[in-house]
């Protein structure tokens, strides 16, 4: 069964192996997430486990959703997701979910929101190359053709062709990442390398959909 938590990224350091090799990671902060929901495939049209984790202030947080947590006998959280599930979900309403289902050595994916860069042109956005920087030249940091010519009505700029826009804050998953260790008592997990997201994000952790490469 799929299973994972959610957490925060405190933030990057480096630790010794017992071999004496020097391993960047990533600490998160993965505290208990508690399961506020089972969903099935006769309710739901699909099996899945409900998660939720941090906390929030009572006049935050709406009466739908205050409901919603009375219903599961929890407290409300700031951050609520969803894991998906072959089979029904294995877990009850209220249960704490802590690090400790990751063991060192595991392979995981983890989703975070990518650090926003705000509005940018499509040389820092692409990596597009600059035009001729003479006098003579009208488009030093321009994108450049919009598109095709077309007869009857002019042309038309096609769907995905990149230009200048949002940078960054969104939803990437960093897959195959190893867990460098496990602290239960502190609800710590080192991650190998580096994962999206500033520092006090939120994230999930899971275990990865590619075992083998």
């Amino acid at each position: 069964m799929a299973k994972g938590i959610l957490g925060k990224k405190l933030g990057m350091t480096q630790i010794f192996t017992q071999d004496g090799k020097l391993v960047p990671v990533t600490v998160i902060e993965a505290g208990n997430s508690v399961v506020l929901q089972n969903k099935t495939v006769e309710n739901d049209g699909y099996n899945a486990v409900q998660l939720g984790f941090g906390t929030v202030k009572d006049k935050k947080v709406t009466s739908p959703m205050k409901g919603h947590f009375a219903k599961a006998g929890v407290k409300p959280v700031k951050l609520i997701k969803e894991i998906r599930l072959t089979e029904a979900s294995e877990y009850t309403i209220g249960q704490e979910i802590g690090v400790d289902i990751f063991t060192e050595g595991e392979i995981v994916d983890v989703t975070g929101t990518a650090k926003g860069k705000g509005f940018a042109g499509v040389i820092k956005r692409w990596n597009f190359r600059r035009g001729p920087m003479a006098h003579g030249s009208k488009s030093h940091r321009e994108p450049g053709s919009m598109g095709p010519r077309m007869s009857g009505g002019g042309g038309k700029v096609f769907k995905g062709k990149k230009l200048p826009g949002r940078m960054g804050n969104q939803k990437v998953t960093v897959q195959r990442l190893t867990v460098v260790r496990v602290d239960a008592e502190r609800n710590l997990i080192l991650i190998k390398g580096g994962i999206p997201g500033p520092k006090g994000s939120f994230m999930m952790i899971k275990n990865t959909v590619k075992p083998k490469k």
